[in-house]
């Protein structure tokens, strides 16, 4: 029975390890607020929120500007990764 216990303690362990660094990456959609592209930093609005993103080493906010549409996948205030956010499709029906 401690042998049980013990390896119960060490599985959930793992879990709660692999659950904590999965939950660091977010993606946000919001419109671009603001770009500056020598900085590296891009400032986008999230449900009314202005968020400032450092832009990651292999991300170019250059190619983005004011009123586009994004979604930003974040590790912290860390932008790892920036794409166009997919277009909304109208609702079908009467």
């Amino acid at each position: 029975m401690k042998k049980l216990s013990v390896v119960l303690v060490v599985v959930l362990s793992i879990c709660l390890v692999a659950s904590l660094a999965l939950a660091a990456h977010h993606v946000k959609t919001g419109a671009v607020k603001s770009v500056d592209a020598k900085a590296g930093s891009i400032v986008v609005t999230v449900d009314g929120k202005d968020m400032t993103f450092k832009a990651g080493k292999d991300v170019d906010v250059a190619k983005f500007k004011a009123g586009d549409k994004v979604e930003v996948t974040t590790d912290k205030d860390v932008a790892t990764a920036i794409k166009a956010a997919a277009a909304k499709k109208a609702p079908v029906g009467c």
